[in-house]
């Protein structure tokens, strides 16, 4: 069942829950994340990243994400991840997608508010929802498909003040805009994970207070299950969540070829990443639900 993100991360911000927001750059990986929302019976998101695109593009990836959310038997919003242009987003739209995510948090304030908003104004007028960034997300050693395999951390900062997102430019920043949901910045790092993120949950409720729309997390990796808790119940009701689902589907992978036993077929190894991203996705939305 395809339904926009706003009303996902609406009822989530009234829940105290985070919907799961999972990008999919193969076909195994949309199945794992359908079938483990179906089993769960939560909502989900389904995304395409616009860096994804040098491994599958949106115009091949989009139509097949929309196929599977359109016969979910739960809600599914269908999003696109980081669109770094208007013309994606407006290619995302014409797919279908019923959400884009417009990144303009490298630009000037005043660039992003503007270019943000025009986003807003297109997506709004088919329905769709936008959420937007302010603030600095780290980026790891290795991401899939995005930089240049160089990590960025805090220590490159000289005031974390300066990255991370503040309250009351949020709530101008969205009053400015009408953007549905808000991606901030409290210390958490793309890609794998490599030293302790230093988390500002209580930073999360200060903007939840001020902009007064759901909050988006970027960059789980090594965020505890506690840390997540008190983030989602601090205002973050969607989690961005990829690196470690494809992880676990290159790990299952990789056993099923050493095993002996197994034949040589690339379409049976396929079921058993199949099955170990579910398996991930499954317990990822358990923490984002707080099912346990």
């Amino acid at each position: 069942m395809l339904v926009t993100l706003k009303e996902l991360l609406d009822q989530a911000k009234i829940e105290k829950k985070a919907v799961g927001a999972f990008n999919a750059t193969t076909l195994e990986a949309a199945r794992a994340i359908v079938q483990a929302a179906e089993e769960l019976n939560t909502p989900v998101i389904l995304q395409h990243a616009h860096i994804h695109d040098n491994l599958i593009d949106l115009m091949e990836m989009g139509p097949i994400l929309k196929y599977y959310a359109e016969r979910a038997k739960v809600p599914v919003a269908l999003h696109l991840d980081h669109g770094a242009t208007y013309d994606r987003c407006a290619q995302a739209l014409a797919l279908g997608f019923t959400s884009v995510m417009y990144d303009a948090s490298a630009k000037s304030f005043e660039e992003n508010v503007a270019e943000t908003a025009e986003i807003v104004k297109m997506a709004h007028a088919v329905g769709a929802s936008v959420e937007a960034e302010l603030g600095h997300i780290f980026t790891s050693k290795v991401v899939q498909g995005e930089g240049d395999g160089n990590a960025d951390s805090d220590s490159d900062y000289a005031d974390l003040d300066d990255i991370y997102t503040d309250p009351e430019v949020a709530k101008d920043f969205v009053e400015k805009t009408g953007v549905d949901c808000l991606a901030v910045a409290f210390g958490t790092t793309h890609g794998v994970y490599l030293t302790e993120p230093r988390l500002d949950l209580p930073r999360v409720a200060r903007i939840r207070d001020a902009a007064g729309v759901p909050l988006v997390m970027h960059g789980g990796s090594g965020v505890s299950d506690a840390d997540y808790k008190v983030a989602i119940e601090n205002g973050i009701t969607k989690v961005n969540y990829y690196t470690y689902m494809n992880m676990a589907g290159a790990r299952a992978a990789k056993a099923y070829f050493e095993d002996e036993n197994n034949k040589l077929f690339y379409d049976t190894m396929s079921l058993a990443a199949t099955e170990a991203m579910k398996e991930d996705v499954k317990r990822a939305i358990r923490v984002f639900q707080r099912l346990d």
